[in-house]
């Protein structure tokens, strides 16, 4: 017995990645994504999106700053990380540095010396330098920026 795969006509795409774009803010790579996954071709991909940003269902730029917010305040991500994250994704280089405005400097310095101060107080370890490393690394994955955890670090005695 063969199973046979849904198929779609523009219009029902059309209204498809209307809904999953209204549902979330979506970069143009997830949206590729999903049409290849509903077996459209390539013409009606380009027609697709065409009409999904004339009617402004897709923002690349609303996405990274909702994306940039959204990781720093749930995930706690760092600056590098979301970087990393937004390329990854095809976002352009403009959109990238829009994003990271909406990151407050003070509020992600305050997040830095908390995440920082938490995972100190969490780690089991009684030799200072191996600790340090230890919460540095972390900090790292986190996506912050190298020099920053330095001197978060540096106030920590031995």
């Amino acid at each position: 017995m063969k199973f046979s795969k849904k198929t779609y006509t523009v219009e029902e795409a059309k209204r498809a990645l209307e809904n999953y774009c209204i549902y979330q803010d979506r970069c143009h790579k997830e949206v590729e994504e999903k049409l290849f996954k509903m077996g459209m071709i390539p013409q009606a991909c380009e027609v697709i999106i065409l009409h999904l940003l004339e009617h402004n269902f897709l923002n690349e730029e609303r996405f990274a700053q909702s994306f940039a917010r959204g990781k720093f305040r749930i995930k706690k991500y760092g600056k590098v990380r979301i970087t990393q994250e937004l390329k990854f994704r095809k976002i352009s280089a403009y959109n990238i540095k829009t994003a990271l405005k909406e990151i407050d400097e003070e509020e992600y310095l305050e997040v830095l010396e908390d995440l920082a101060t938490q995972k100190w107080n969490n780690t089991k370890e009684s030799n200072y330098y191996k600790k340090k490393k230890k919460v540095n690394d972390y900090l790292l994955r986190k996506g912050y920026e190298s020099n920053l955890i330095y001197e978060t670090l540096s106030s920590f005695s031995s």
